[in-house]
């Protein structure tokens, strides 16, 4: 199976037809070189924004409502496009209100068949809580495909180990990322990289890059699209599957046998997956010891 993961730049639209026929694009390459997973970053819907003009785009509370009430457009354009070329979709992640947990960043996750459902963001940044007023949304959630199971940890997500291990059915964990500086690509990308050794799976992370002056919230990004492993048997030893160019829009593709995942799990070097129970009562009996 190939997974393609963007590194995608955002761009002030003119019209919806100019969104539908950039979405278009990007799926119909990323199917062309034989991807079955696509992989958006978070907060890519932020361009939807720009169709309601400069100002609203680039106030945040503006350009979310003008984001959220696009979505609906969004989703059915997405849930085509997979249906068309018979592909698995993570939309690019978007601010959206909903009546249960105001104001959410939620990843719409495509099937083939045209049937989809999300994921919400588990916890917030700094700037997601103030002064964005981005809250966390519903729970995590296990995707059943046709290949295995899938999970989806938004940018900081990743960085959390119980929220990782709270996935660890999964065989593929989606990571999509938006970060303004070299240091926030590099947690969230040692983050994907953790979660993979941990769970013994592959991650496979998208970022924005680029700039966007049109925007307070994703006004400058940096990252690259990657796919990882773990570090053992019938991956590479590295655990990186592919790289992209830092910074350079386009899609990253990785090979990925998802039957290694399940390999590894059972026979692997090491079983960190197994293994992680152990590390209870230990981690509670820490003891102090004064070498002063």
């Amino acid at each position: 199976m190939k997974i393609a993961t963007a590194a995608y730049s955002l761009d002030f639209l003119d019209s919806w037809a100019g969104y539908e026929d950039k979405v278009f694009k990007w799926v119909d390459e990323a199917a062309s070189h034989g991807a079955a997973v696509l992989v958006f970053p978070e907060y890519a819907a932020m361009e939807l924004a720009t169709l309601e003009g400069r100002a609203a785009a680039m106030d945040l509370q503006a350009s979310s409502r003008a984001v959220s009430d696009r979505m609906a457009d969004a989703n059915a354009l997405h849930a085509h496009l997979a249906t068309e070329f018979g592909v698995y979709i993570l939309g690019g992640s978007a601010p959206v209100f909903d009546d249960r947990f105001g104001l959410v960043n939620r990843a719409h996750f495509f099937a083939p068949s045209g049937e989809s459902d999300h994921q919400d963001k588990q916890i917030m940044t700094r700037y997601e809580r103030n002064p964005w007023q981005v809250g966390g949304g519903g729970p995590l959630k296990v995707f059943e495909t046709s290949f295995g199971k899938v999970g989806v940890l938004i940018c900081y997500d990743s960085e959390f180990p119980l929220l990782g291990r709270a996935l660890s059915e999964c065989e593929l964990l989606l990571v999509p990322s938006c970060t303004e500086a070299l240091s926030g690509y590099w947690r969230v990308r040692i983050g994907a990289m953790a979660r993979a050794l941990e769970g013994q799976c592959v991650t496979a992370m998208s970022s924005l890059v680029g700039a966007a002056d049109w925007s307070e919230a994703v006004d400058v990004n940096t990252g690259a699209g990657g796919v990882f492993g773990p570090p053992d048997t019938g991956f590479p030893q590295t655990g990186v599957l592919a790289e992209g160019v830092l910074n350079q829009p386009g899609w990253t593709y990785a090979d990925v046998d998802l039957d290694a995942v399940r390999q590894v799990r059972a026979d692997g070097q090491v079983l960190n997956r197994t293994h992680w129970s152990e590390q209870t009562p230990r981690d509670s009996e820490v003891t102090y010891i004064s070498l002063a």
